[in-house]
């Protein structure tokens, strides 16, 4: 029987690695065992065999210090046989967490026989844990006892120690939202969901097993880019203690639930299973294995440093991917998230990775008969066969096989691609690639990376193509001619292509000739074009016949000048068009001339004659001019006198009559709708309807 005392103590314990360390470790999840601490410390400080009916008992311990885990500020009261015992901590810290004021209380503690029995009690833990019912018994003699902890949502922990000293841990309905008060990285998803675990530690046979479920889980973080519902996890790791370290071996399996992490949309199904050697400085991984659907295997080791989280060395490998089934899931949220129902992959691809001291520095890639289609527009490219090695400290070479491609009906033949890869640059001696019956052939390309992205240059050669077969492929007026350009100073850096030279195009027996091009976001939504162009010689009766606007037999010249394109429309212009000079047949039939007064709106044809005009199919002129200077969705035009701009009623002469009958086309209409003048001239090339010139 002990007096009534009071005592001051400071407990310090050693550091030492041992089993009871990994326990203290895992008390930072499982801290609801937290009371089974406080007991043993009290048992640490009674003599052993001692323990029998005391009249009252009174411990004040200044701090209990251990690397795992401190307490500070302990008091412990016992009363009379079977009466209230009181255990109150001022400060507590596991690992980086910290709790304030928390209290056990037993309204039934029992000293009896060598044994501490609580049958009914109370714990506590202001702003973390709601008050849970506590019962316990402990044998000092024989180590071993039980803890048992239940909260008023159905939550259980149990924790059994055996004579041996062995411990088992019982985890049923953990909440997971309720959980997160202890782990802030859990806290920041926002958690929900149930836990269900067992961790049973051998430490005479230096065994440890833990299993665990969760059910019903799901998480969604403040931004809405990581969410979940439904989650089904299944977790299950064997360990032993070799050498000062411990060998694992476990799984983790997903089998229920799906999830969203910007932008990949996941779902169940997969199982990772890992083999390796943990111990507190270091992780080594022997393997790992990722059973996923659409892959033959995924499979990983390395080596990580854990203070502070480093990677030494990792490789990765997958094999036999099945793109059609990958694509969609993995590659299309990358490349191209709006538009995951359109694209199309086929074949496989296996891939390896390498990252040595946190850095890459191997990949390797290996196509089979891989291809990429696209539903709307109709793109193809495939099937590709071939390698992508590249290597940080030395230079490799690509090799792939491309079996053709196609924008709807423009097809591109077979073609080989070679190109050498160093480190941050790529380069491509030539590549000639067959389209319809001609050939686009890139020379001299180099392309560097740097901190903004890729930039460098190259030739570019367009050998002839029809354009006859091109319009056709690209859905326009069928157009007679020949596409060719020399283009030797094709400049490429983020967001940006230019080019130093020309594009030249033969089309309707002349050319169009255009320099200073200029692409900026070509493939974005704000696309920028800017360029100058000059055409040549366009034959009237080959382009009038092309885009049904009546019959004009003649040549003209044009310029445009400051062309600026916005999302691939006009939006800024100087444009010019003019007879090209010389002598050679000038006509204009009465239905040309009706399409051009269509255009212009009421009041835009003048006619001189005009009571002969009725017995006549075609007219003579002598010149042709027209011009629009395109701003703020407005055409200001002129022709081939700029008459009175200060009279908006004065009218500006587009042709000039010539011949007998002579014919002369006066434009009233200076400022003109960009989009409305589009309008009618997309109106006035649908309708077939006969001109009726009065």
């Amino acid at each position: 029987m002990f007096p009534s005392s009071a005592i001051v103590v400071t407990a310090i314990y050693p550091p030492a690695y041992s089993l009871a360390d990994l326990a203290a470790t895992s008390a930072r999840v499982w801290a609801r065992a937290l009371p089974l601490v406080l007991l043993l410390i009290l048992v640490a400080i009674t003599p052993s065999g001692s323990l029998t009916a005391a009249t009252s008992v009174r411990l004040d311990l200044a701090s209990v210090d251990h690397p795992s885990f401190s307490l500070h500020r302990v008091s412990i009261a016992i009363g009379a046989e079977g009466s209230t015992a009181r255990i109150a901590l001022g400060r507590v810290r596991f690992g980086e967490r910290v709790w304030s004021d928390l209290e056990l209380e037993c309204s039934q503690f029992v000293l009896a026989e060598g044994r501490i029995r609580c049958d009914s009690g109370r714990l506590r833990l202001p702003g973390v844990i709601e008050p849970v019912t506590i019962a316990l018994s402990f044998d000092p003699d024989k180590k071993s006892g039980w803890l048992r902890l239940r909260s008023d949502q159905d939550e259980s922990v149990d924790v059994s120690l055996r004579a041996d000293g062995g411990v088992v841990l019982t985890l049923g309905q953990i909440s997971l939202a309720r959980s997160a008060a202890w782990l802030p990285w859990l806290a920041e998803l926002g958690p929900g969901g149930r836990f269900d675990g067992r961790m049973d530690l051998a430490p005479g046979a230096g065994a440890l097993r833990v299993t665990g479920q969760i059910r019903d889980g799901r998480f969604s973080d403040p931004t809405g880019l990581k969410a979940a519902e439904e989650l089904g996890l299944e977790l299950d790791i064997g360990a032993r203690l070799t050498g000062g370290a411990w060998r694992f071996d476990g799984t983790l399996s997903w089998v229920a639930g799906a999830a969203y992490l910007h932008p990949l949309y996941l779902e169940s199904g997969a199982s990772l299973s890992a083999v390796g050697v943990f111990s507190p400085k270091h992780l080594i991984l022997e393997r790992a294995s990722l059973s996923l659907d659409g892959f033959r295997s995924l499979e990983a080791n390395g080596v990580f440093d854990l203070d502070p989280l480093h990677i030494e060395r990792l490789a990765l490998s997958l094999a036999d991917a099945d793109l059609a089934v990958v694509g969609p899931r993995f590659l299309t949220p990358l490349i191209a998230p709006e538009r995951v129902s359109a694209v199309r992959f086929g074949g496989r691809m296996s891939a390896g990775l390498q990252i040595v001291d946190g850095s890459i520095v191997a990949i390797d890639a290996a196509l089979d008969h891989a291809s990429l289609a696209l539903d709307d527009p109709d793109v193809g490219l495939g099937p590709v066969t071939g390698v992508l090695p590249w290597r940080s400290d030395t230079e490799t070479r690509v090799s792939l096989d491309v079996g053709g491609g196609h924008w709807k009906k423009l097809i591109l033949n077979g073609f080989m691609l070679e190109a050498n890869v160093e480190d941050r640059s790529v380069s491509i001696e030539s590549l000639s690639i067959p389209v319809l019956d001609g050939r686009l052939v890139v020379t001299d390309l180099a392309m560097q990376r740097n901190e903004t992205g890729w930039a460098g240059g190259g030739g570019v050669v367009v050998e002839p193509i029809s354009m006859e077969l091109l319009t056709t492929a690209v859905g326009l007026p069928q157009m007679s001619g020949r596409l060719s350009a020399a283009l030797p100073g094709l400049r490429i850096s983020p967001g940006e292509v230019s080019l130093d030279g020309a594009l030249a195009i033969s089309v309707f027996d002349g050319y169009l000739w255009v320099t200073r091009l200029q692409l900026l976001e070509a493939f974005g939504v704000a696309a920028h074009v800017f360029a100058e162009v000059e055409a040549r010689n366009l034959d009237l009766g080959m382009l009038t016949k092309t885009f049904a606007f009546g019959s004009v037999t003649g040549f003209i010249d044009a310029d445009i000048h400051g062309l600026e394109l916005v999302r691939w429309k006009p939006v800024r212009f100087d444009a010019s068009v003019r007879s090209s000079p010389g002598r050679y047949p000038k006509r204009i039939s009465q239905r040309a001339v009706q399409n051009i007064g269509a255009l212009g709106g009421a009041g835009a044809v003048a006619v001189l004659q005009r009571g002969f005009l009725g017995f006549f199919d075609s007219f003579g002129y002598s010149e042709i001019g027209l011009s629009c200077r395109l701003e703020v969705g407005v055409c200001r035009m002129s022709g081939l006198d700029t008459g009175d701009k200060s009279d908006p009623a004065s009218g500006f002469r587009i042709i000039r009559g010539g011949g007998i009958p002579a014919l002369n086309v006066i434009g009233y209409n200076r400022l003109v709708d960009w989009d409305e003048l589009l309008d009618r001239l997309q109106r006035v090339i649908e309708s077939n309807a006969s001109p009726v010139i009065e």
